[in-house]
């Protein structure tokens, strides 16, 4: 997948599509999905300046397909930017019983905990919608999924 980091305070997959060598992956399925904060005390119009970009294969429905994410699992980044912090970079993964988290950590590290998605496993991932993820300071915050788009990856040659 090729990343593109920009000013901006997100990331994104390249949005080249059939030409100069990118091609679509799995139209249908692996998505980058934006969620942007929702209003809340801190936040009472909410912020596009924090939130999470992550991607995941989507079924039909718009819900998290887990049996593609075991296969594709590699390819299920996220990104955390929240303001003028430094962006976390991290992945989506599936935790015992089925819950959905971001895990940020390398291999071999524990210090820090994973952000779970409240009932991931029931959201539909389409814009409008709203989402919570109960962050590593286990505050449970909601997120509008802001942008959902097919991902796009550079051909190898």
């Amino acid at each position: 997948l090729t990343w593109i980091k920009s000013s901006e305070p997100d990331f994104r997959l390249s949005s080249k599509c059939c030409k100069n060598g990118a091609e679509r992956v799995n139209r249908m399925s692996m998505k980058r999905i934006r969620l942007e904060l929702a209003r809340d005390k801190e936040f009472p119009t909410g912020s596009s300046q924090h939130g999470y970009e992550f991607v995941a294969p989507l079924d039909a429905s718009g819900r998290i397909n887990a049996s593609e994410w075991h296969d594709r699992r590699d390819e299920c980044r996220v990104l955390r930017f929240w303001g003028s912090a430094e962006h976390e970079h991290g992945r989506l993964l599936r935790r015992p019983g089925g819950a959905w988290a971001f895990h940020y950590q390398e291999a071999g590290d524990i210090d820090v905990d994973d952000e779970v998605g409240y009932r991931f496993n029931d959201h539909i991932f389409k814009t409008s919608e709203y989402v919570s993820i109960r962050e590593a300071d286990e505050e449970l915050r909601t997120f509008r999924v802001t942008n959902v788009s097919d991902v796009v990856r550079q051909a190898t040659r």
